[in-house]
């Protein structure tokens, strides 16, 4: 009778059983599917984030960015005027002790408005952050096409040693541009302006 020994495997200079060692190629295979599968998905994702908008869906969303600001800017100011004057308001005011040499009232009525000021400078950013909180999913793209934008308005506007304190050069920074017809027009704009700048008005 024939007795059959097992003889065990050896793995990294230790001896494994061939249960054992089944295990272990299975943990090996089920990691190696699992990464493949994150780089999969991470794949699709940089693939997702590469897809650009474009110009017309770009220049719709980013003029929107203006009434966002808006919208955050007026209820900003009033909130400012309306806390200061409520702060100002309350405080014992003695009309012959003057504040820095100012009438108290007179005094107070600047905070007053100082705050509204505050209000109007403190809204865009609000505006701002909720605008990007609010199209968060496309980011990336947005900055994508932002840096391009911008890179060809600094390319095509007038040179500002051209610009004059009587004509100042018309949207050097293009915020005005919120659809193709728009830049199209802000291009002639630019022509135009350059012309005029850089060719006598009447020629001999």
């Amino acid at each position: 009778m024939h007795t059959t020994i097992l003889r065990p495997l050896s793995l990294g200079g230790r001896s494994l059983s061939r249960p054992t060692a089944r295990k272990t190629i299975l943990s090996f295979s089920r990691l190696n599917s699992t990464t493949s599968k994150s780089s999969t998905k991470e794949a699709e994702a940089i693939a997702e984030t590469a897809q650009r908008l474009s110009w017309p869906q770009y220049l719709t969303i980013r003029k929107s960015l203006g009434r966002w600001k808006l919208v955050s800017t007026v209820p900003s100011c009033i909130l400012g005027f309306v806390g200061g004057a409520a702060y100002f308001s309350q405080l014992d005011t003695d009309p012959l002790k003057p504040i820095l040499g100012i009438d108290p009232f007179f005094f107070y009525g600047l905070c007053t408005l100082g705050c509204l000021g505050m209000g109007y400078l403190v809204g865009p950013s609000i505006g701002t952050s909720l605008w990007r909180f609010s199209h968060r999913r496309i980011l990336p793209q947005i900055d994508a096409r932002d840096r391009e934008f911008f890179h060809r308005i600094a390319k095509r506007r007038v040179d500002a040693n051209l610009q004059s304190p009587t004509q100042p050069i018309p949207d050097y920074y293009g915020e005005r541009i919120g659809s193709l017809h728009e830049y199209r027009q802000w291009l002639r704009d630019q022509a135009k302006y350059r012309r005029k700048a850089l060719l006598p008005e009447h020629l001999d």
